[in-house]
């Protein structure tokens, strides 16, 4: 028999490719998604297999998954502020209710279970570059604080069944991630400004474009979160690509790779938005032997292939 793995949220941009990964690694996987975000075009090449199966279900209700069951990996959620914005309830219960179920359910069948945390429990970090030790700087009331202490009680309860049930648990804090299968309209930087170059529009950049990202491509993702899954670290562990760049200086590049001829526009900053962000990727280094290998050009020009075609056919 197989080893199972469940992967809530598993038609969304990470989960689908988790879902890739897991099953290349001879597991049987179980992917949950309500659809709400996550898209059935993600994981359509995986239907066939027979090691894969779908189930269409809302985490934030009861969950339960049949047989023997290894892994979980909790990646349910809307994530970027187009969506959490429009969806803050939602966003709130897969982080809390959604949690809890799939602890739940990782206790009923002794199974170990990954959550995806996320940067966004640093805040706006007063902090730089940002270590596993850093408490964060959240506004808990204001529009982005539905996802941030979503994820912040997410990781807490997280912590709370491994203390008191014993119970195998991993936590990654994942920093921006891109590739193929994000969807244009997220709302997030890279999926907006290649979609706007693409279509000759100007790129819409917030504040003054001084802000700063990291971006990791999302092969170097995966491969960090499935061995941080297997190693026996139970804290949390950052996994993003240390190097650095401005807004501005992203948008130059984007309008270098695609030949647009578009200029970059700019918008008031959003409330809370972070003006930086790169990670501390120390504790990866050390436990996981890991490191990102693909640099931004590498992982940018599959990405631009995959946008190129659902922006121009």
């Amino acid at each position: 028999m197989k080893k199972k793995v469940l992967i809530t949220g598993g038609a969304g941009f990470l989960g689908s490719h988790l879902c890739d990964r897991f099953l290349a690694e001879g597991y049987h996987v179980v992917a949950m998604d309500n659809l709400i975000t996550g898209d059935l075009a993600n994981i359509e090449h995986l239907l066939k297999d027979k090691d894969f199966e779908f189930h269409h279900h809302d985490v934030s209700k009861f969950v339960h998954v049949p047989g023997e069951l290894e892994y979980i990996l909790h990646f349910a959620s809307p994530a970027s502020p187009i969506d959490y914005l429009k969806m803050p309830i939602q966003t709130m219960k897969v982080g809390s209710l959604g949690t809890h179920n799939c602890l739940g359910l990782a206790k009923a069948k002794g199974a170990r279970m990954l959550i995806a945390s996320t940067s966004e429990v640093y805040g706006d970090p007063l902090v730089h570059p940002q270590k596993e030790d850093y408490w964060g700087n959240v506004n808990p009331v204001g529009p982005r604080g539905v996802y941030d202490e979503a994820k912040r009680f997410q990781e807490a309860l997280t912590m709370a069944y491994h203390t008191f049930h014993g119970l195998e648990t991993r936590i990654v804090r994942i920093f921006n991630t891109f590739g193929p299968r994000m969807r244009l309209d997220d709302g997030r930087v890279l999926p907006a400004f290649i979609s706007q170059a693409l279509r000759g529009e100007d790129l819409t950049a917030f504040g003054d474009g001084t802000q700063t990202r990291s971006f990791t491509y999302v092969d170097d993702l995966v491969e960090g979160i499935y061995r941080l899954l297997l190693s026996d670290y139970t804290g949390p562990v950052n996994l993003g690509n240390p190097e650095e760049i401005t807004i501005n200086e992203f948008g130059e590049e984007i309008l270098r790779l695609t030949g647009s001829k578009s200029k970059i526009i700019y918008q008031p900053l959003p409330k809370d938005d972070p003006k930086q962000r790169k990670p501390d990727i120390s504790l990866a280094k050390e436990i996981l032997d890991w490191e990102p290998k693909f640099s931004r050009a590498e992982g940018l020009k599959p990405t631009l292939e995959y946008f190129t075609k659902k922006v121009l056919g």
